[in-house]
């Protein structure tokens, strides 16, 4: 631990995008304090590890890499354990890796520059409020930024799913002001977004009273941003079917904006697992959701999370799964062997599945959502889209971009520049991304 104020930083994401969106708030307020990124985060005097409690062995991820931050002559950065990993595991931390300055809940991050403070006093300090939403208040205005950025508008959880931590580290669900996220949003278009997700653990729980002082729900919020000149599209993850209301479906048909792609985590196709998940839907329910929303919208492409070997899953229980995958067709989708978390009551379930098991579901549930991903893609072959460019390619003159189906489109456009939306013609598709030729440039 250094004494002196740190200059330089450095944050370490994990997990979840609304963590990218609480490191990019961190990186904010610290350059709002005077500190610049460091090259290298080994060579930082500040490293934050933003961390993510959803996964088994994530804490010990955690203390690996804490290990690898002690430099050769024994020194060490200072070194803020932050996120969902901290407030889980609290004090231990310190106990377990002495070298570590500071812990801080997600929630109360906005303290970071006070905290970092006390360690310069040589104190070590560990705040884990849950104070609501009182950070955003607290941080620093919205900087410069890429063309697609994250906005998180609600957090916390009051589902308990039964293999879940997220109640516990991030709290109830709770929402942000309709005024506050208008104003923040519209920041990050004037700092140069074109594109903005909004991020909730329940994202579609959100709501609140707009300027009328009437009260809207998640659809009301994206038909408000739709007004904002200079936003051309607008996404938001991650969703729960509980909470797909009659007037979010809606918007998919309506808002021009809103792009053809919805993230809905189902789990399993089971209801004997899906209600010992304590998920609120039915596997009829959640295909009744879909089709809905595809009747609005015939384009839409869907992705979804599943998880594998949940106690007491059994064979039959697995194939009503890969019967739903391959009614669904899904764009992309996320799927996870379970794994059980101190203090859920599922960890303390009976029929706990063997690994073995779980792995050789795995390898047959990611084979098919490959397959499926890779007809999604390949019928996506001759047709005529927007993309927007985010970020260089590998060869000169290469772009990539994001398709309004959230595929990845690598363009050959020397003429172009990182925050132009081109219009192209998809030629050749693979199972993560496609190739596309620029036919015309849409409006900047």
């Amino acid at each position: 631990m250094s004494t002196d104020s740190p200059k330089t930083y450095s944050i370490k994401n994990y997990g979840c995008q609304m963590n990218v969106y609480d490191g990019e708030r961190m990186a904010e307020m610290f350059e709002s304090q005077g500190m610049t990124p460091a090259d290298e985060k080994a060579n930082a005097d500040l490293v934050v590890l933003n961390t993510c409690h959803i996964r088994e062995k994530a804490a010990e991820k955690v203390y690996s890499e804490i290990g690898r931050l002690r430099r050769k002559d024994g020194s060490s950065p200072v070194i803020a354990v932050a996120g969902c990993v901290a407030q889980a595991e609290g004090g231990e931390i310190s106990r377990r890796a002495p070298e570590v300055d500071i812990v801080v809940g997600p929630q109360a991050y906005h303290n970071l520059p006070e905290m970092v403070a006390a360690v310069g006093r040589g104190e070590r300090v560990v705040d884990l409020d849950l104070p609501g939403l009182d950070k955003f208040g607290k941080l620093p205005a919205r900087r410069k930024q890429a063309p697609s950025a994250f906005l998180t508008v609600q957090e916390g959880c009051d589902k308990f799913c039964t293999y879940c931590v997220v109640p516990y580290t991030r709290g109830a669900e709770i929402s942000r002001s309709w005024s506050e996220l208008l104003d923040e949003a519209k920041a990050i278009v004037d700092a140069g977004a074109k594109e903005i997700t909004l991020l909730g653990q329940n994202v579609n729980a959100w709501d609140g009273e707009d300027d009328k002082g009437q009260m809207q729900g998640l659809d009301g919020l994206i038909r408000a941003l739709d007004k904002i000149p200079g936003l051309r599209r607008i996404r938001y993850m991650t969703s729960h079917p509980n909470d797909m209301t009659e007037g979010l479906i809606a918007a998919h048909g309506d808002v021009e904006k809103l792009m053809p792609f919805l993230h809905l985590p189902v789990q399993s196709g089971s209801d004997r697992i899906l209600k010992a998940m304590n998920r609120s839907h039915s596997r009829d329910s959640y295909m009744r959701i879909l089709d809905r929303v595809r009747a609005v919208r015939p384009d839409i492409a869907f992705s979804g999370d599943f998880i594998v070997g949940f106690p007491g899953e059994t064979d039959a229980d697995f194939e009503d799964t890969m019967r739903l995958v391959r009614e669904v067709g899904h764009a992309q989708a996320y799927s996870f062997k379970y794994s059980p978390r101190p203090g859920t009551p599922a960890a303390e379930m009976p029929d706990q599945i063997p690994m073995h098991v779980m792995d050789e579901r795995l390898q047959r549930l990611q084979a098919q959502i490959v397959a499926d991903q890779t007809s999604f893609n390949e019928r996506t072959v001759g047709r005529t889209c927007d993309v927007l460019l985010e970020r260089p390619g590998k060869f000169t003159g290469q772009l990539i971009g994001k398709s309004p189906w959230l595929q990845s489109v690598h363009v050959l456009a020397p003429d172009l520049s990182i925050g132009n939306i081109v219009t192209v013609q998809i030629t050749d598709s693979g199972p993560l991304s496609l190739k596309g030729e620029p036919t015309m440039r849409a409006a900047a």
